[in-house]
């Protein structure tokens, strides 16, 4: 068995019915984000760390090509899959087992975006948008100074494309509220898909996001009625990015 040291595959789910709606997926988890989101609760993912064991990538394109028509796709997370300049090549060699990839991103790398959009890496793309589209909310809430202009092209390419597209926000207790799912909103204008998911204060980047009250599901369920498209989808077992 060959173990790849360059993708930073450092886990795999072989079967999921939570990260890709509606489709029987398995799950790749690439390490490393150029994000620091407090309320991350996937940090052990976050720092990239060239010592941590990966993932066989021939073992993952074995077992896709053995459940042929019962996986239905591949989605690909992290971390943040896109700040590796070899993603392209780890998504072609899964588009040879034949399956569908969907690729979550945090929209920090629109020309990466662009690039495996049109060179028809992927099925789908589902990104998450933080807060509202300022420099001072969205560096709040990532954890780190960033250039907006780049989360804006990141959701016009995906606005633009013919993808299978998701965009979503968690709602994060004295940060991520009504108002800022509003502005949110109003900013995306009218796509196909936009979430609504819910804040766990399980082992988060920051400790101290740790001790933070969960909202209700009284409250999430209507911040979904009042916010989400097309519809209410309420799962109580939910996963958020964390890129």
């Amino acid at each position: 068995m060959t173990v790849d040291h360059g993708f930073g595959i450092t886990g795999f789910i072989r079967t999921s019915f939570l990260d890709w709606p509606g489709k029987i997926c398995s799950v790749i988890f690439l390490a490393g984000c150029n994000f620091r989101c407090p309320a991350c609760h996937n940090a052990a993912l976050v720092a990239q760390s060239d010592t941590r064991p990966e993932y066989p990538i021939d073992e993952i394109v074995r077992y896709l090509e053995k459940r042929k028509g019962w996986i239905d796709g591949v989605a690909v997370t992290g971390g943040e899959p896109t700040i590796r300049k070899n993603l392209p090549e780890l998504l072609r060699l899964l588009r040879q087992t034949g399956t569908k990839i969907k690729l979550d991103t945090n929209g920090y790398n629109p020309a990466m975006l662009s690039h495996v959009i049109s060179s028809q890496l992927i099925d789908a793309v589902a990104m998450d948008v933080k807060a509202p589209l300022t420099s001072t909310e969205y560096s709040r809430v990532t954890g780190t100074p960033l250039n907006i202009r780049l989360i804006k092209r990141s959701i016009e390419i995906i606005k633009e494309s013919k993808l299978e597209t998701t965009f979503r926000t968690t709602v994060i207790p004295h940060l991520v509220e009504e108002r800022q799912l509003s502005e949110i909103r109003n900013f995306l204008g009218k796509v196909k898909n936009y979430k609504v998911q819910s804040f766990r204060n399980e082992e988060t980047l920051d400790p101290s996001f740790s001790g933070l009250e969960e909202f209700s599901l009284e409250r999430v369920e209507k911040m979904r009625r009042d916010f989400e498209i097309p519809s209410l989808d309420i799962g109580l077992d939910e996963r958020a990015c964390a890129g």
